[in-house]
């Protein structure tokens, strides 16, 4: 098909796009490996590289999870102003990810971008998929911590049942180690969740400005989001991690196992079954509220994980409401 926009917008809005990219990996780097570095199975640095190249495999099996985003979101706009639509959804993304990164506060930057892109098109005119973001968002947004805490409490359970008459020390050496092939599949399933939503971001722009048709995914566009998801990852989140590795609860080697395990699982079977965008943020964080609770209620910091239940249901309005803000304000540029 031929081009009908400008190649230079389409370019500005991938950067944004690749920007809004670089903030969730380095916002929820702490999804992956808060847990491991917290109970010393992985050294920082190692930790970060070993994330980052997980977060670049698992990129490629999003397929379904971009498609979603890319085409199940919004109605495909149109013209020049179907490109600003874009640019401020993905500006409200990004605004949104930035403010809670610095309270640190482990928010979704899945359901920031979704908000971004329905609060754009809402102040557009574009029409919202309601019923796919009813079903593929809102019901996976509710039932994804939910399974989170309860997987998360039953197998910490097992663990807990089955190695009860275990020497400890041998106990926790052994979940250290363990906890670095559960934390590189928790990074693997950040990829393929958070990567592949850019990717669908991206393809969007392609088809508003006539680079490309359908809902496929470019291998290079998966490529340039793994890629660039993977260098935020690198970057750190040291601010969420902390609250994720220690507020919630002090977490022992198994715990984190356990946390680790049950997320990764859950992420795969949303996205590779369903090709629903969950929230990284929302299935780790809360696993490791079950994790906790298994060893007693009160090991759990719920004063903390009420503020984070709290940011959690700010960040699709919040984020919709910055897209909006940046809407109107591009009205000076059109």
């Amino acid at each position: 098909m031929e081009p009908t926009l400008p190649l230079l917008g389409v370019i500005a809005c991938i950067t944004l796009a690749m920007g809004f990219n670089y903030t969730n990996g380095f916002h929820d780097a702490a999804n992956a490996i808060a847990t491991s570095i917290s109970t010393r199975a992985l050294t920082p640095r190692v930790a970060l590289a070993m994330a980052a190249v997980a977060n670049l495999f698992g990129a490629f099996f999003g397929g379904k999870v971009a498609k979603t985003i890319g085409s199940g979101i919004i109605e495909t706009p149109t013209g020049v102003d179907g490109l600003w639509l874009v640019a401020a959804a993905l500006i409200g993304a990004t605004g949104w990810n930035l403010i809670t990164w610095w309270f640190g506060l482990p928010s979704s930057s899945s359901h920031a971008l979704i908000g971004g892109l329905a609060g754009a098109a809402l102040a557009a005119g574009v029409a919202v998929q309601w019923e796919v973001i009813w079903t593929k968002v809102i019901i996976p947004m509710v039932l994804s911590p939910i399974f989170g805490l309860t997987i998360g409490y039953l197998f910490m359970v097992s663990i807990l049942w089955g190695f009860r008459h275990a020497n400890p020390s041998k106990v926790t050496r052994g979940f250290r180690l363990a906890q670095t092939g559960s934390a590189a599949a928790m990074a693997f399933g950040h990829g393929l969740q958070d990567a592949a939503k850019t990717a669908g971001v991206v393809v969007l722009v392609l088809n508003i400005a006539g680079y490309h048709e359908g809902d496929s995914i470019p291998p290079w566009v998966l490529l340039l989001s793994a890629i660039v998801i993977s260098a935020g990852t690198y970057a750190g989140g040291w601010r969420i991690m902390r609250t994720l590795g220690r507020r919630i609860i002090d977490l022992t080697p198994p715990q984190g196992f356990a946390a680790e395990t049950t997320a990764a699982s859950i992420l795969y079977v949303a996205g590779l079954a369903f090709g629903a965008p969950i929230s990284t943020t929302h299935t780790i964080t809360s696993a490791i509220m079950g994790v906790g609770a298994a060893k007693r209620l009160s090991a759990v910091r719920w004063s903390v994980a009420g503020n984070i239940v709290g940011a959690w249901f700010l960040t699709f309005p919040g984020a919709g409401l910055v897209a909006v803000l940046a809407w109107y304000v591009s009205g000076i540029f059109r």
